[in-house]
């Protein structure tokens, strides 16, 4: 069984190497370890750094591209190279890197393919109360559009199998922890918690340095997430509200009609029309949105597929293979470096 740890990375020089020798060497079931940095457009000793502590793979992007590419970008990688569980943490170090043999054993027991450290938020002082707040509020939202029972769904520190990682599918380019809890959740994939420790705040955060954009692009992610999966509800929804308040202004005018005084209430009868029109339209916006998230899941299943192929088989796989065919494998030292233009887009 290979594990790769990867580390999105931009401008973390300073906190880097402190993060990297928290990082285990050995895990009971995990026969290699490997290590993985995305470099996201670094004006620092990022790479330098990484280089000289001794990680296997460094993901190269020439210009900053953002958390959710890096994290789709180190994915691609860490397959490539035959990783059977991938994990992914930060590089200040606000996760507790021996946690990281808890976070692998839901799925070295095959009980789920994403893992998601659950962090002591009440606990943890660097934390403002707003924060705290907004960080339980977030997750609620995320279990609600999700229908998963993950308590800390802004957790960054997350185990994926290899399967999993191969059905991951970033849109965003804000973040990936909220995604793809929804994308796991209404795709019926095992997600689970675990809960971990976290550490001294070595920088402040970059994700939440102003709340308003914070809260904002959160809840938009959450909201787009929801209409690609959940389109026929999401649409149906404002459908009927606006439906509803059409039909009931429309039959408030024929009463007013009844009565003799439907004259002076023309706007309402415009404005019930409007709203039924609205609706109408949303409808029909939920039915195209249900054939298209049909035609979406056909498409990810070819995806799927393509990338099992593309990517070969993982490392247990072919450890196996070897094992029947009684021949040795062999392990390249050298750091591989993967430039700009291997990145998923």
């Amino acid at each position: 069984m290979k594990l790769i740890i990867q580390i999105p990375c931009y401008n973390e020089a300073e906190t880097l190497e402190v993060a990297l020798n928290a990082l285990p060497k050995h895990i009971d079931g995990i026969d290699v370890i490997e290590y993985l940095i995305i470099n996201d457009g670094s004006t620092d000793k990022t790479v330098e750094v990484a280089k000289k502590w001794g990680v296997n793979y460094v993901v190269n992007f020439r210009n900053n591209k953002g958390l959710a590419r890096g994290f789709m970008a180190g994915l691609d990688a860490c397959l490539r190279n035959g990783a059977d569980i991938i994990v992914n943490t930060d590089a200040d170090n606000q996760y507790c890197g021996a946690d990281i043999e808890k976070l692998v054993q839901p799925i070295l027991r095959g009980e789920a393919g994403m893992v998601v450290g659950e962090r002591p938020i009440d606990q943890t002082e660097h934390f403002s109360p707003l924060k705290k707040k907004l960080q339980h509020f977030g997750s609620w939202v995320v279990r609600k559009a999700s229908r998963t029972d993950i308590p800390d769904a802004p957790s960054g520190f997350r185990a994926y199998s290899r399967n999993t990682a191969m059905r991951m599918n970033v849109i965003n380019e804000y973040t990936y922890t909220l995604e793809t809890i929804v994308q796991a959740g209404r795709n019926k994939m095992a997600v689970t918690s675990v809960p971990i420790r976290t550490n001294e705040e070595l920088r402040p955060s970059r994700l939440f340095s102003s709340m308003f954009g914070y809260v904002k692009k959160s809840m938009l992610t959450i909201i787009r997430a929801f209409m690609m999966y959940k389109p026929l509800a999401f649409f149906t929804a404002i459908a009927a509200v606006f439906s509803v308040g059409g039909i009931a202004l429309g039959i408030r005018y024929i009463v007013y009609m009844a009565m003799g005084q439907g004259g002076g209430h023309i706007p309402s009868l415009i404005l019930a029309s409007m709203l039924i029109i609205i609706g109408v339209l949303a409808g029909v916006i939920a039915c195209l949105g249900d054939v298209i998230a049909a035609n979406r899941k056909l498409l990810q299943e070819i995806q799927f597929e393509l990338r099992r192929m593309d990517y070969g088989k993982g490392h247990e796989a072919m450890k196996q293979e070897a094992e029947v065919k009684d021949k040795d494998t062999n392990t390249n030292k050298d750091v591989v470096y993967y430039e700009e233009h291997s990145e998923i887009a």
